[in-house]
């Protein structure tokens, strides 16, 4: 989330984006971020690795609301975990709108 800009394109998210570690990359959500609506919806951002296949380029601006996603599991591992965080794109970066707490409890 830390690298998400208005006025920056698709690609160059991509490009700067966090990188799936080897182990967890086969499980791993298809898309980085997107935009909020009852599923998936535009923009579709990509994984680095997955931009030349299924990326497209666009613009991200402000004002817009998009959902970084996640999904960490090993490959032969049975546990995993699957994130979203909601951001609202500003000038300065992103302004986080989820706020739900981590549950303690699910870590043990």
């Amino acid at each position: 989330m830390n690298v998400l800009t208005a006025g920056m394109s698709s690609r160059e998210y991509a490009d700067r984006a966090w990188d799936i570690p080897d182990k967890y990359f086969n499980n791993r959500y298809y898309l980085s971020a997107h935009g909020c609506g009852m599923t998936g919806d535009y923009p579709y951002l990509y994984h680095h690795t997955d931009f030349l296949s299924a990326g497209y380029d666009g613009l991200i601006e402000a004002a817009m609301t998009l959902c970084v996603e996640s999904y960490i599991g090993e490959d032969a591992g049975d546990q995993g975990v699957k994130l979203e965080q909601q951001v609202l794109i500003i000038e300065q970066g992103v302004e986080l709108l989820s706020r739900f707490a981590c549950e303690a409890d699910l870590l043990s």
